[in-house]
């Protein structure tokens, strides 16, 4: 079947609200030996693409400015030098630009096959989420089966896929939540416990929760004031993964709270990582990740779904104060 000279992408030639979002046409990407090209049946919204349209967060430099980090689809062409894949196969990838787009080109190392038992439109929405999750508590925090993990912003997409994955990997998950409805959703996503922080002190929970001791691991995606609480919601020898800072990147701490209790505080960006770098990623997840998203031990939890044409009502809906899990752009 020949491919189309050019497609449809969504781009923010503006910064603004969701109404900077406009559909235009572009030439296909060319590919690398190393790429496949992907064309896209489901692309998922992540609050990197916000910051993006709002001129908060440009693409890294050689990037396009197609917003979207994470595709997946059928595999529709193959560089000179790619092996991996065929014409016909099914992958999900990250990548660092162009997933809200009919066609997307990455390197092979940067995909996966998505396997059978997990439908289309949840694998649109799980990459970015389980790198950062994989990379950053079990890589950089090295959470261990048995302990205690607290996940801010438990019903996101970041943390409905740790709560899960976590769980699955034999830690306790503590999760918060803004609403008893979130905090609901992240029980039945296997957490031991939810605190609504509107309404409960998520450090004095922890603690009670705990026994007093704390959590092993925090990952964090607030910043701002939670990172003084944290470091009092830490067990002794605690982890603290920093992967966002919605609530601002400055905060004052108490670091003689941090040496007393000996806190490892670490933080990572993913996109601007270089592909080889994704692809060890990559290969953990294919490793130790993916036999539990087959068994269905670990799913995206899909709040809706847009066509392309309307990412604009999608990236709105990221905003809703109901929202629960990832929001996923369909194609075709």
């Amino acid at each position: 079947m020949a491919l189309p000279s050019s497609m449809s992408v969504v781009i923010a030639p503006v910064p603004g609200g969701p109404e900077a979002l406009t559909l235009v046409r572009r030439p296909l990407p060319e590919l690398k030996p190393t790429e496949i090209l992907v064309r896209i049946e489901t692309a998922g919204i992540n609050r990197a693409d916000l910051l993006q349209r709002a001129g908060k967060y440009p693409p890294p430099p050689g990037a396009s400015d197609i917003l979207g980090l994470e595709i997946a689809g059928e595999v529709a062409a193959v560089g000179t030098d790619a092996t991996r894949f065929a014409v016909g196969d099914r992958v999900m990838a990250l990548v660092a630009s162009g997933g809200y787009a009919e066609y997307c080109a990455v390197d092979e190392t940067n995909a996966l096959a998505v396997p059978p038992s997990v439908p289309i439109a949840e694998a649109g929405g799980m990459p970015e989420a389980l790198f950062t999750v994989w990379s950053n508590l079990f890589e950089r925090g090295h959470l261990a089966a048995g302990e205690t993990v607290l996940v801010h912003g438990g019903t996101s997409g970041i943390g409905t896929t740790a709560i899960q994955l976590a769980t699955a990997l034999g830690a306790n998950v503590i999760a918060t939540a803004g609403a008893a409805a979130k905090c609901t959703a992240c029980l039945g996503l296997g957490a031991v416990a939810a605190i609504e922080y509107t309404r409960e002190d998520f450090v004095v929970r922890t603690r009670e929760l705990t026994g007093g001791r704390g959590a092993d691991v925090i990952l964090d995606i607030v910043g701002g004031t939670y990172v003084a609480r944290n470091y009092e919601a830490a067990a002794e020898d605690g982890r603290i993964v920093q992967v966002s800072v919605q609530a601002g990147g400055r905060a004052e701490a108490d670091f003689h709270l941090m040496m007393r209790k000996r806190l490892t505080h670490s933080g990572s960006t993913l996109r601007n990582r270089s592909v080889a770098f994704k692809a060890k990623i990559a290969d953990a997840l294919r490793e130790h990740v993916w036999p539990l998203l087959a068994a269905r031990r670990v799913v995206a939890v899909v709040d809706s779904t847009f066509p392309l044409a309307n990412a604009a009502a999608a990236h709105a809906r990221m905003d809703a104060p109901d929202h629960i899990g990832k929001t996923v752009l369909t194609l075709g």
